[in-house]
């Protein structure tokens, strides 16, 4: 089996996985165009920011599985993968250190308004008086918009920071929230209205696109802080802008619409709105770094050699994305056999003869190879026909059926 990694990947991985029985190919230099043209006899490809499309996968009969080295599987044609029975997996949570450790070098960037005041010194000014003017951050809340890995990471350390957290996410409950040691808001618009500082943290989809909007930039405090090291399309950036001149908004952002891409140039405006100052509105941003840390790298990438590693050596892949977490089977067949060649294989002409659908297949062998015992989920009762076929088999010992309790 050939592997292709399609971006660039730490060092300490490549040489890790070239230790594995896989034959690895690293062209980071590819595009999403030549992608489409070199999966021909890959079975594994890693990517980052690289694009899979439809097309690049339809290229391709060999690909058994994806790796996205980072979170979220947003730039890979997941619908088309599952439609080939190719896995799609990711590395979630890695860079959740990294992406929290922006947000707080944010937050004293603009309490504090680091780059102006370095840019200042830089220009042969010395202006004490007006860099001295802060409000500082202690004792202040910190509204947290999404509570995954990333805003865990967030919570802990504002309270570092004297700060006061508060959470929202779909999925939150007010227990939940208190077990964590935070406060609950049961809605966005509620978080907002409560909240200093607001950093938002939560998955794009349909569900979250323009999320954050006048309706929240409304509702915040004047001269308060907002944070976004997440998803450009998670913000709607007109409002942002209004809230800047209007309301005194300080934001920093690390994700804008439409980055470029291949490109070394971007466009100004957004990031002049104003001249910041101790009393108006301002808005700094980061090139989309905040995951660009030498530890989350690796930790990325040792991740990605992880899954590959399980893959390969034992047959699961670790989280993946686009296999069914709730079975719609709805019986299990639990059958014991003699561990001879043909046998498993005559069982299953017979369930394919009687038209029933196997969902997930389990086969242990027992110790000394004498024999095994197979489950299949299916989605049909079986027959008592089809139980006798099965029992008939000699090298058949024992057939249960068991109905499975519907978790849908």
């Amino acid at each position: 089996m050939r592997l292709l990694i399609a971006d660039k990947l730490h060092p300490r991985a490549v040489e890790e996985l070239r230790t594995l029985p896989i034959d690895v190919v690293y062209e980071p230099e590819l595009t999403k165009e030549t992608l489409e043209t070199k999966l021909q006899g890959i079975g594994i490809l890693v990517v980052r920011s690289k694009e899979v499309t439809r097309k690049a996968l339809e290229s391709s009969r060999t690909l058994n599985l994806i790796v996205r080295a980072g979170a979220e599987t947003s730039t890979i044609d997941v619908k088309a993968a599952s439609e080939r029975g190719i896995y799609v997996a990711n590395c979630p949570g890695k860079n959740a250190s990294a992406v929290a450790e922006l947000v707080f070098g944010m937050l004293i960037a603009m309490d504090r308004r680091i780059p102006d005041a370095v840019a200042s010194l830089r220009g042969g000014k010395w202006e004490r008086n007006e860099y001295a003017k802060a409000e500082g951050l202690y004792g202040k809340s910190i509204g947290i918009a999404g509570l995954g890995a990333i805003g865990r990471e967030v919570a802990a350390r504002a309270k570092a920071f004297g700060l006061h957290p508060i959470g929202w996410s779909r999925s939150l409950t007010a227990a939940r929230a208190a077990e964590m040691g935070i406060g609950y808001a049961p809605s966005i618009e509620e978080l907002a209205s409560r909240s200093d500082i607001l950093t938002v943290h939560l998955l794009l989809n349909d569900r979250t696109k323009h999320l954050i909007g006048r309706r929240v930039f409304d509702v915040m405090p004047k001269r308060s802080m907002f944070v976004n090291c997440a998803r450009a399309d998670l913000v709607d950036y007109d409002a942002m802008r209004d809230a800047v001149l209007q309301r005194g908004l300080r934001a920093a952002v690390d994700v804008i619409p439409n980055e470029p891409r291949g490109k070394k140039e971007v466009s100004p405006e957004l990031f002049n709105l104003t001249t910041p100052s101790s009393t108006g509105g301002f808005l700094y941003g980061t090139p989309h770094i905040a995951a660009s840390t030498d530890q989350a790298q690796l930790a990325i990438a040792t991740e990605t050699v992880r899954v590959i590693r399980s893959f390969l050596l034992e047959g699961t892949v670790p989280n993946v994305a686009n296999v069914l977490n709730v079975s719609s089977a709805r019986f299990q067949m639990v059958i014991r056999m003699q561990d001879k060649v043909g046998t498993f294989a005559n069982v299953l002409a017979v369930i394919k003869r009687h038209g029933i659908n196997v969902e997930e297949v389990t086969n242990t062998v027992f110790e000394g190879g004498d024999a095994s015992c197979a489950k299949l989920r299916v989605l049909s009762r079986p027959s008592e026909a089809c139980l006798h076929e099965i029992r008939a088999f000699e090298e058949v010992l024992h057939v249960d059926l068991v109905t499975l309790p519907n978790l849908a």
